[in-house]
């Protein structure tokens, strides 16, 4: 009985409190809704709280010394939100804001498309559609017009550059549209003179405020463009893949700037903003700090980078006034240092370059259409997008698969007549109609003879001589870490089923299908240099995160496999008999260091020793010519890599002064002015 009295008694206070908590938020919703409610009510309708975007600063891009090769700026913008403030306030505050800007020698945004003294629509409107859109009586003129607006604004000012200015800003306004939450951008970019001037006189600029926004700058310009890419405002298909971006943000397009995305971006903050109904910034607040990205570093180096652009520019610009010969067609090239040691990219060049600083904030239609409508293909990287048949720079290719094979050995001499008469359907001349007579190996790279490759190529077979070329990773994507990277073409029965003979020596040559780009090229010359060991072409180096740490090896590689969907590097080690590299290596050192070399004429007074290669590939019936040379240095100690490729070159030596001049500066020389032998230069024009 006691027990049901004291669990009676229980209830009964559980009640109680129940009764008590009950009231007490009853009496204190009575105080928020009717003591206090108009109080509160009048707090609420005179602040608001916006919550804003706080981008983060992306990260650099740096040259391998540490050079900034992108950077990021800071810029001074401004924008409006919309407020409850009467309109001639809100005019009166647009024409303070234009004054002040324009004081600074700023500009805010103008796109209202009527100018005045006198009146007139602005070039290149479609008037009548213009009006039609804006509801306007369409027998108005641009007079007519302008009133219309300054009506429809209640502007009241007589002074009509007064009027303009204030039209200008509401038409903006207007046309992009703005609320409590989202605002409108009136001018970017501004000094720090009317940056801070807006801000201490925030209280008469009522809806306006600044905010710093961090923008990619180039310090160096137009160099490394295509290594580099730009930046630009993301477009609806690069959103679908990018949930996690907005519909303003800049994204990379091209270069490294795309690969590498996802590092180089940062991490985006917020910032509250506390604003009073008039539009006055009462407090601001960051509640979750913006995270910059990451830099990555390239293995370029700035000033070898330079030199090469200014060579590989200097010599097509003198294939193209006629100081080498008939070259004057020329218009397209690539250069490409590669460090035959460890595969890095110490410079490449691709002419004709852009200007990425053109498509900071959006770039103009005018500039788009030029590069849009250059022939010159001007923001292709032709370094890893462009391909040609090597011509007798693939030589040592076939050099390399007879020797291997056995077909030669470096003893062996063949007899060049002239005209070889091996096949009955095909029988070709060497570029020396006359012939070179009797030849080794050595002799035939350094002469660069047709005649004595044709039959190295038909003795070692198609296969051998593919087998070669794949293993210098020839006609295969290298991996590098760039986008648009080609495969290029290695000529083979794969690529045509009714193979014969004749095709086999035209392949032995560099022509028929064989198609590669100057960074495989270039890589095919490093592995000869170094030996045979097959090379991790890369042109990053590392990834330096903001706290300081860096992205693993394993990381990167497996990202940019991932983004740029490659499996890894291309080619494989190849063994050569001591005897047999030294004796191809001879040949091309004959080509720059004996009188009848076919690059002698540009090399003739370097002082330190290159081994090198010419070649010249025909591209159609017309007689024109690609042009390349090959090459590394120093002779006895190798340490770089040289190709230089030139479309319509007509004449492999002709692209020997690029190569001498990239030479010159890794070596630490100054190149001196060569002084062209004309009559020397027909002694070898036609050399391949």
């Amino acid at each position: 009985m006691s027990t049901k009295k004291e669990g009676k008694f229980r209830f009964n206070i559980i009640i109680a409190l129940v009764y008590i908590v009950g009231i007490m938020l009853l009496v204190r919703l009575f105080d928020l809704q009717i003591v206090k409610g108009a109080e509160y009510r009048e707090e609420s309708n005179t602040r608001l709280t916006r919550e804003t975007t706080l981008l983060p600063a992306r990260g650099n891009i740096l040259d391998s010394s540490g050079n900034k090769l992108v950077s990021t700026a800071i810029e001074y913008n401004v924008e409006i939100y919309k407020t409850k403030i009467e309109t001639d306030v809100l005019n009166n505050s647009l024409l303070a804001f234009a004054k002040t800007l324009e004081e600074n020698q700023d500009k805010y945004v103008d796109n209202f498309p009527i100018t005045i003294n006198p009146f007139a629509f602005k070039e290149g409107l479609n008037a009548e559609t213009w009006k039609a859109a804006n509801k306007i009586d369409s027998s108005f003129d641009a007079e007519g017009c302008f009133k219309f607006f300054k009506d429809r604004y209640k502007v009241t000012n007589e002074n009509v550059e007064d009027a303009r200015r204030i039209i200008t800003l509401r038409y903006a306004i207007e046309q992009n549209g703005y609320s409590n939450t989202k605002a409108v951008q009136l001018a970017a970019n501004v000094s720090n003179t009317s940056f801070a001037k807006i801000n201490e006189m925030s209280t008469s600029f009522p809806g306006i405020s600044t905010y710093i926004q961090p923008k990619v700058a180039y310090p160096y310009g137009s160099l490394a463009s295509h290594i580099l890419g730009y930046v630009g405002t993301i477009n609806t298909s690069e959103l679908e893949k990018n949930p996690d971006y907005s519909q303003n943000d800049s994204i990379g397009k091209t270069g490294i700037e795309k690969v590498f995305e996802q590092y180089l971006k940062g991490k985006k903050g917020i910032k509250q903003v506390d604003i009073s109904v008039d539009g006055v910034v009462t407090d601001e607040y960051v509640s979750e700090e913006a995270e910059a990205g990451s830099n990555v570093v390239l293995t370029i180096d700035a000033d070898l980078q330079r030199a090469t652009e200014e060579a590989l520019q200097n010599n097509i610009m003198d294939m193209q006034n006629g100081v080498l010969a008939d070259a004057t067609t020329a218009d397209v090239g690539a250069a490409v240092v590669i460090n035959v040691k460890t595969g890095e990219i110490l410079a490449m060049a691709s002419y004709p370059n852009y200007e990425p600083t053109h498509f900071i904030g959006g770039i103009s239609s005018e500039n788009w259409n030029n590069y849009l409508n250059d022939e010159r293909h001007p923001l292709t990287n032709k370094a890893i997008s462009d391909q040609s048949a090597p011509g007798s720079t693939f030589k040592m290719v076939t050099a390399i698969a007879g020797l291997n094979s056995g077909a030669i050995n470096t003893g062996t001499r063949i007899n060049d007549t002239g005209r070889y008469t091996y096949y009955r359907d095909y029988q070709p001349y060497c570029w020396n109609r006359g012939g070179h007579g009797w030849q080794n190996v050595t002799q035939a790279i350094e002469h660069s003879c047709n005649y004595f490759f044709y039959e190295t190529g038909r003795r070692a077979g198609i296969e051998e001589l593919e087998k070669v070329a794949k293993a210098f990773g020839l006609g295969q994507k290298t991996g590098v870490e760039l986008p648009d990277e080609i495969a290029g073409v290695l000529s083979c029965p794969d690529v045509d089923s009714e193979w014969t003979g004749g095709k086999t020596i035209q392949t032995a040559i560099g022509q028929l299908y064989n198609d590669f780009t100057p960074l495989q090229m270039a890589k095919y010359t490093a592995m000869i240099a170094n030996g045979g060991k097959n090379l991790d072409v890369s042109i990053v180096k590392s990834i330096e995160k903001a706290d300081g740490t860096q992205v693993s090896r394993n990381e990167i590689e497996s990202y940019v496999n991932q983004v740029l969907k490659v499996n890894g590097n291309s080619g494989e080690d190849i063994e050569f008999d001591e005897n047999n590299l030294n004796a191809i290596k001879e040949g091309m050192r004959g080509v720059t260091s004996d009188d009848g070399g076919t690059a002698f004429a540009y090399f003739k007074d370097f002082n330190i020793e290159i081994g090198g290669k010419t070649g010249s590939a025909s591209t159609n019936t017309s007689g024109n010519a690609n042009a390349w040379f090959v090459g590394f240095a120093p002779f006895n100690d190798p340490e770089i890599a040289v190709a230089v490729f030139v479309k319509n070159g007509q004449h492999g030596g002709y692209t020997a002064p690029a190569a001498r001049e990239i030479f010159a500066q890794y070596l630490g020389m100054n190149a001196s002015s060569i002084n062209e032998d004309m009559t020397a230069i027909n002694e070898w024009q036609t050399v391949t």
